[in-house]
């Protein structure tokens, strides 16, 4: 990498390992949908582009990218988007400038925002990447807290959730990468805060570490109406909404007067081919709940402001965030697929190279 960064060889061919979809993803993605490839990359940046040619760090497990691995025609939405079989994966990754030609980013500039699931990526759009400013803590962080999943907890708590002190909070997926944010945030509002997992070891994960006032295994006697009866016998003031389906179904029912659902996302949909339908809507009228979806792409002109807010956090140790870290590129099919059976205790990140 050497003649690379002095600028000695601006044509030369590097081998760039590559995680590429085989095929469009019917049902529950496999690891066969996937393919490991080795090519090669010219590390030269077309002539009048602003690109920037840089290597991968760190990579995001996100599960709205199922979305992209199945064959649709959404024309409006761009997280929507279908990937083409045969193409590299793309997603929200922290990656290293090893030469730019945009005068906002330099050689050597850590960055985050879309890049491919590969060693190397010739990135010439850059809109919607950030310079990485905080080099004080892990790198990986913003494929986690300080990038995405982070600002989608902070937009979504402080923005749709309108949480005040008191509130009786719920977070679904708690232990996944916004989910365990959320449930912190809450307590810093002085909520009462209940976060609900897939294991006993994520449970307890939410409560000794992640300062969650309760938590408990939704899968455990199958019983998730008595399950939300326990552990909330007063109701639900807030539900910060992960799952979907049965779970928001029964949750609704649980929801008190004027009750506040920030809906995030919705894993337990995203590899069923008929989803489940939502029987107890009229909740929405007799209980006068405001429910609402959002996206942190709708925000990212906050995310200076949620930076500087997390970083003084982080410093002090007063927020703090789980990783799970699969190294090696060869492991990336094996660590997507894992997110959609639970595999994982708490963010799932690729490592591509520590620097």
């Amino acid at each position: 990498m050497e003649k690379i960064m002095e600028g000695e060889d601006s044509s030369i061919m590097l081998p760039n390992k590559q995680v590429v979809l085989k095929n469009y993803v019917e049902g529950y993605p496999k690891e066969s949908d996937f393919e490991l490839r080795i090519s090669t990359i010219s590390c030269q940046i077309p002539q009048g582009s602003k690109g920037l040619f840089v290597k991968n760090l760190y990579l995001g497990c996100d599960p709205y990218m199922r979305h992209r691995m199945s064959h649709h025609n959404s024309k409006d939405v761009s997280l929507l988007v279908s990937f083409k079989p045969g193409s590299v994966i793309i997603g929200l990754g922290v990656a290293k400038v090893i030469k730019s030609e945009d005068a906002d980013f330099e050689e050597g500039d850590y960055i985050w925002g879309m890049t491919g699931w590969e060693n190397y990526s010739l990135i010439l759009n850059t809109n919607g990447l950030f310079k990485i400013k905080y080099t004080d803590v892990p790198l990986s962080y913003y494929a986690g807290i300080l990038g995405m999943p982070g600002l989608a907890a902070y937009i979504g708590f402080n923005n749709v959730c309108s949480a005040k002190e008191g509130d009786v909070v719920y977070v679904s997926s708690a232990a996944g990468g916004v989910g365990q944010l959320v449930g912190q945030f809450a307590k810093m509002k002085g909520c009462y805060v209940v976060g609900s997992a897939g294991t006993d070891e994520k449970v307890n994960l939410l409560k000794s570490e992640l300062g969650f006032d309760e938590a408990f295994n939704y899968k455990e006697g199958n019983d998730l109406a008595g399950a939300l009866k326990r552990h909330f016998p007063m109701g639900i003031d807030v539900y910060f909404e992960n799952v979907g389906g049965n779970m928001l179904d029964e949750v609704l029912l649980h929801m008190n007067l004027y009750g506040r659902i920030a809906v995030c996302g919705m894993i337990s949909q995203y590899n069923l081919k008929n989803p489940d339908g939502i029987h107890n809507l009229f909740c929405l009228i007799s209980k006068r709940l405001q429910m609402e979806g959002f996206s942190e792409l709708d925000f990212r002109h906050k995310v200076p402001e949620y930076l500087e807010f997390a970083i003084q956090l982080i410093r002090k140790k007063k927020l703090l965030f789980v990783e799970d870290i699969a190294a090696g590129l060869e492991h990336a099919a094996s660590a997507f697929v894992g997110i959609y059976h639970g595999r994982n205790v708490g963010k799932q990140i690729i490592q591509v190279s520590t620097d």
